[in-house]
């Protein structure tokens, strides 16, 4: 009788043991999957390199909770990104419940580039529809961000726009395939004001000759970001998420 038990006990440990082991590996841990341009990708050599792009930091803000895979390029178009096969890992790497971060546009206006160039009305807002209804196919959601802003200041201080109707494309696609939309532009833009004409330049690259090792020459860039800029801009993303798509709230630090 005693051995009955026995036996009993065993097989009961053993089977709780393994439904716990399914109920684990039926229930993978969530993915947002970044897929974007230069001012989102990851750089190389972050020790050395002051250039970041806000995909790059955002995993700072989410907790450990959820995974963040970056697979933003630099140069990447709407186009070239789905050209070059990097959708196509992407897309086989989906499972249900995932995340898609799709922010293009920078590189679409390219108009003496053919591998890149999108017609904003056209075949810009083919591809981002594309981009949505294959994301869907798997069961994932795609969250539509227009670009970040350019520091693009005229001689009266006025903060220029820098990337014509792609904005308001990417806003009409999500609004006719009811998906969330994280106007970045406005976000970053009010942000390059904020910080005013000069202040601004910290967010970005502007070293003078001889002033950091990694651009010994010098460097004037007002498109990429700065270490501080790339957090900036990851704060104000991962706030309108909260925002904007409630079931990631629980998975931003300092969120409410």
């Amino acid at each position: 009788m005693k051995i009955y038990k026995l036996f009993i006990l065993s097989a009961f440990i053993l089977f709780g043991c393994k439904s716990s082991d399914v109920t684990k590996s039926d229930n993978p841990k969530v993915t947002i999957y970044l897929i974007g341009d230069s001012t989102m990708a990851n750089k190389k050599n972050p020790e050395e390199n002051p250039e970041f792009g806000w995909g790059q930091v955002l995993p700072d803000f989410m907790t450990n909770n959820i995974s963040i895979s970056n697979h933003a390029v630099n140069g990447r178009s709407s186009k070239s990104f789905r050209e070059l096969k990097h959708w196509k890992t992407v897309l086989d790497s989906l499972k249900s419940g995932d995340y898609v971060f799709i922010q293009f546009g920078h590189n679409d206006g390219k108009d003496t580039d053919p591998k890149r160039y999108t017609n904003p009305q056209t075949s810009y807002r083919y591809n981002l529809m594309q981009y949505v209804e294959e994301t869907r196919s798997k069961g994932a959601i795609p969250v539509l961000f227009s670009s970040i802003a350019r520091r693009k200041f005229n001689q009266e201080g006025v903060l220029l726009d820098s990337h014509g109707n792609y904005t308001l494309i990417a806003r009409l696609v999500a609004q006719e395939m009811n998906v969330p939309f994280i106007d970045m532009q406005y976000l970053t833009e009010q942000m390059e004001i904020a910080y005013g004409v000069e202040e601004s330049k910290k967010l970005h690259l502007h070293f003078e000759k001889g002033e950091n090792n990694y651009f010994p020459e010098g460097k004037i860039d007002d498109t990429h970001l700065s270490k501080l800029g790339a957090n900036e801009v990851a704060n104000l993303a991962t706030k309108e998420l909260a925002k904007k798509v409630p079931a990631l709230a629980k998975f931003i630090k300092n969120s409410k």
